[in-house]
């Protein structure tokens, strides 16, 4: 086994705690009110159960991404569609006004 030879460092003798100042668990805390965006359960949502054995760590970090993946394809794919929507309406209204 290894030699402690670093005994003489331990044995600073015993340190007292400061406790005059509070805590920060003992402060009053406000509530955290800020919005995290429009959160969305769609097709893969966090209560999303996977049926069968229980696969591999590399296997499904890889199947884990790839929803990641897909998820991200199919809203960037819906703000498209929206965008062009808008772009229409916006354009019919336009040609409504000129005419």
């Amino acid at each position: 086994m290894a030699k402690n030879r670093n005994k003489k460092k331990q044995k600073q003798g015993a340190v007292s705690m400061d406790i005059s100042e509070p805590t920060v668990s003992d402060l009053p805390q406000t509530m955290d009110i800020s919005e995290s965006g429009a959160q969305k359960l769609g097709f893969g949502g966090p209560s999303r159960k996977l049926k069968g054995r229980p696969m591999k760590r590399s296997k499904n970090v890889r199947k884990m991404k790839a929803m990641v993946k897909a998820i991200a394809a199919n809203e960037k794919s819906v703000e498209k569609i929206m965008k062009s929507e808008d772009k229409a309406s916006r354009i019919l209204s336009a040609k409504l006004l000129y005419d």
